[in-house]
């Protein structure tokens, strides 16, 4: 027994403490093991793929004679040798193959498959296979399948109030239009998956994904077994922002296939330009729109037109092309609106989720709209977007009809302005554009507010497991995926603060199929939201045992038993956490518990586009100063501060980390980062010397990040905590309007600048040199 002036130490690692990621030394040491690290059993094989040098055709001959003929070659699959169904889509629409049978409809698109002794034999058996197609001539862009009405899926639309109208009654009509490029992911770690054969014909899995699930379901089709003979695991991912959760399947099936037929091991590893090539990108949109507003700059009226560019399959394209939707109206009220999206397929490989899943997109629509009526009401667009806001009843619905109950933009805000001292720099920077000739610099201060839940509603769901060892140790096991966010911490904490024991106690293992079953994927920002919570059920679960046995044991009421810092109070005897188990196991106490947790409150209608589809907005806001070069189109970032809200933090450090590494990645989206396909449908930006991602020196010399101190989530989620993974990297449209607001100075301020994203140093030098004509 100890003594009960133990019980004001505080546990190391509770919910609220800016702890260092679990893997941090591990990571700059070399010491964290991904896919590729894991020792190969002997005998692994290695895979590469074969594909046409076509867009878009018919195969007419394949030829694959020299192909296993050479050296090292085990195995070479076609189509034909896939013994289930030959598709890893994950809507199961039948358009995902994993290796192309009758067309292409990529270029790249992997059409055999050959495992050898290592990679390089695969690789060069690879290019000896012959692959002859009929080509027609591939559909590329927008504008090319806006031509054609050529459709990956049917137009869906969002109608609250009557646009028509609504425009027509406008003191003030305007329109415009805008495009914006995609993204490629550019984890660290590419796509990688090796395969274990067991036995029975079952199959062991290693793979980087964020959908361990969806590539057991997949490959369990594929394989043509059930779901119980494919086993998948991954302990953590280098990075992944989306570009792992519908696309590792293809990789691990290929895997599985090889492990199978040949009862080796089999490792599917995409170098770096064939994983930018054959895996998708964020969508590119368009988008035009027309809106009333009166003589103050405040919307009455919107008719919006979008079109996502989704490549050759429908992959997750609905409901990124759906969240773009949802996002379109921002943090602004919108009286009467219609939004129209279009879903295009272009002969591209298929483009796939990215971090904030569409909303991005959306929202960039939204904020072009805002400038461009604060442009034509001659006011700064900080306060026309304050007159636009959200507000209370009767300005508080959205298009698709969801009230907004949790509104605090206008405290963010405020807040922002002042710290940042956004009036005085406004002034300043006017003042410096008047005198300066060649050098211009812009201020822009934007908001977020971004839905968190999947759209699609069953997904919202999540399961934990939790095991206490006899000598007092935990392992903590739920079915979210660690890709560097701090996902496996945070729940780490939460089970730490259940049971008032430091985090170090915690054993956090690789999430694996066999243990949680049926998991959504680690996205749409509520990993923590879903996974924190089944884990605390499953804590909460196992110290309702606990203490109704010390009830018994001691003799005391449960208000008697309290958990203190790694011990337990019971009665006026305190008793060391280890003892406390040690005596349960004793007395056969079950010592292990699942969790399981649905999203509460949501729901959606999509055929009225109407209902509940987010749980709560988190919220942000930044401010970004720039400078351009009006003669070359150089520009750099120069100052942001940043104001985000994420309620009640579990780990601030984490949170704080989140939102720079957010923040940077969509300013790399929204102005360095250019994807380009010449007119046979080949990227040719598929390695870092061509595609352009931010560098430590693209990082402002200013950036001051800060958590909202008045953060609280108005709903019950984990210790009211709120999603930081996806909203950040909204706050870098700040840097995009920025860039605007220097461009517009050229011509006094009256014209929205003709500028797509991303804002590349060519785009710039383009836009300003089309204001000056003008202004002349």
């Amino acid at each position: 027994m100890a003594e009960l002036t133990r019980q004001k130490e505080r546990i190391r690692g509770g919910v609220a403490q800016a702890l260092a990621h679990d893997s941090a030394s591990k990571h700059v040491t070399g010491q964290a093991v991904y896919v590729d690290d894991i020792p190969e059993p002997q005998g692994t094989l290695h895979i590469a793929v074969g594909s046409a040098a076509v867009a878009q055709g018919r195969i007419t001959n394949l030829n694959l004679d020299a192909v296993r003929a050479a050296p090292g070659v085990v195995c070479v699959l076609t189509a034909d040798d896939i013994p289930g169904l030959n598709d890893v889509s994950p809507t199961h629409s039948g358009d995902d193959p994993v290796l192309a049978g009758e067309r292409v409809n990529f270029f790249g698109q992997p059409v055999f498959a050959v495992a050898a002794e290592t990679f390089m034999q695969a690789k060069a058996a690879a290019r000896l296979g012959v692959v002859d197609c009929a080509a027609d001539t591939p559909v590329l862009t927008i504008d090319q399948a806006l031509a054609k009405n050529y459709l990956i899926s049917q137009d869906h639309e969002m109608v609250r109030g009557d646009a028509a109208a609504g425009l027509k009654a406008a003191r003030n009509r305007l329109s415009g239009q805008m495009e914006m490029g995609g993204q490629d992911h550019f984890y660290l770690e590419g796509q990688v998956s090796m395969a274990v054969p067991m036995e029975d014909g079952d199959v062991l899995i290693h793979c980087s994904t964020q959908h361990p699930s969806e590539v057991q379901h997949n490959i369990a089709h594929v394989l043509d077994r059930p779901a119980n003979a494919v086993t998948v695991e991954v302990r953590r991912m280098g990075g992944a922002f989306g570009g792992k959760e519908s696309q590792a399947a293809q990789w691990a099936a290929l895997a599985a296939l090889v492990a199978v037929r040949t009862g080796r091991a089999a490792k599917c590893r995409l170098d770096r330009d064939d994983d930018m090539s054959l895996t998708g990108k964020r969508h590119e949109l368009a988008g035009k729109w027309t809106v009333g507003y009166d003589d103050d700059g405040r919307i009455t009226a919107a008719d919006v037109e979008m079109a996502t560019r989704c490549g050759n399959s429908k992959d997750l394209s609905d409901a990124i092309s759906d969240r773009a939707m949802f996002h379109l109206d921002n943090a602004y009220y919108l009286d009467q609106v219609r939004i129209l999206c279009k879903r295009l397929r272009t002969d591209t490989v298929s483009n796939t989720a990215f971090r904030g899943f569409g909303g991005p997109q959306g929202m960039m629509i939204g904020e072009r709209m805002i400038e461009s009526v604060a442009r034509a009401v001659g006011k700064d667009p900080l306060d026309v977007r304050k007159l636009n806001f959200y507000g209370d009843e009767g300005r508080n619905t959205t298009p698709y009809h969801m009230q907004v109950e949790d509104f605090v933009l206008g405290d963010m805000i405020a807040e922002l302005e002042t710290t940042s001292d956004y009036r005085a720099r406004r002034k300043a920077i006017t003042a410096f554009n008047e005198s300066s000739p060649v050098i211009k610099r812009g201020l822009a201060l934007t908001p977020v507010k971004f839905g968190i839940s999947f759209t699609t509603t069953f997904l919202n769901q999540a399961g934990a497991l939790i095991h206490i060892y006899k000598d007092g140790s935990i392992l903590l096991n739920h079915g979210g995926t660690e890709m560097g966010q701090g996902l496996f911490l945070k729940v780490a904490q939460v089970v730490a603060e259940e049971f008032q024991t430091d985090v170090d106690r915690i054993k956090i293992t690789a999430t694996n199929t066999a243990k949680v079953p049926n998991t959504s994927a680690t996205a749409a920002s509520s990993g923590t939201d879903m996974n924190g919570m089944a884990a605390m059920i499953a804590a909460r679960t196992i110290k309702r045992r606990l203490i109704a046995f010390a009830c018994n044991q001691y003799k005391v009421e449960e208000s008697d038993v309290e958990f203190i810092p790694n011990q337990v109070r019971i009665g006026n005897q305190v008793v060391d956490f280890d003892d406390l188990i040690g005596q349960a196991y004793l007395n056969r106490v079950q010592l292990s518990a699942t969790g399981f947790y649905r999203t509460p409150k949501i729901h959606y209608d999509r055929t009225t586009a109407s209902g509940r589809p987010f749980y709560y907005f988190a919220y942000g806001a930044a401010v970004a100063e720039v400078a351009i070069d009006t003669l070359t189109g150089e520009n750099r970032v120069l100052a942001v501060d940043i104001l985000h809200d994420v309620g009640q933090s579990l780990n601030p450090a984490i949170d704080i980390g989140q939102i720079e590494g957010g923040f940077i990645q969509g300013m790399g989206w929204l102005t360095t980062e250019e994807l380009w396909w010449d007119d046979s449908g080949r990227l040719r930006t598929h390695a870092p010397s061509t595609y352009k991602i931010p560098t430590c020196g693209d990082r402002p010399a200013h950036m001051k990040v800060k958590l909202w101190e008045k953060g609280r989530n108005a709903e019950a989620t984990i210790h009211r905590s709120k999603a930081v993974g996806e909203p950040p990297l909204m706050l870098a449209m700040s840097v995009f309007h920025a860039i605007s607001d220097a461009l517009s100075s050229l011509d006094g301020y009256r014209t929205v600048p003709d500028l797509d994203a991303p804002a590349t140093p060519e785009r710039i030098l383009m836009a300003a040199q089309k204001l000056k004509a003008k202004s002349r």
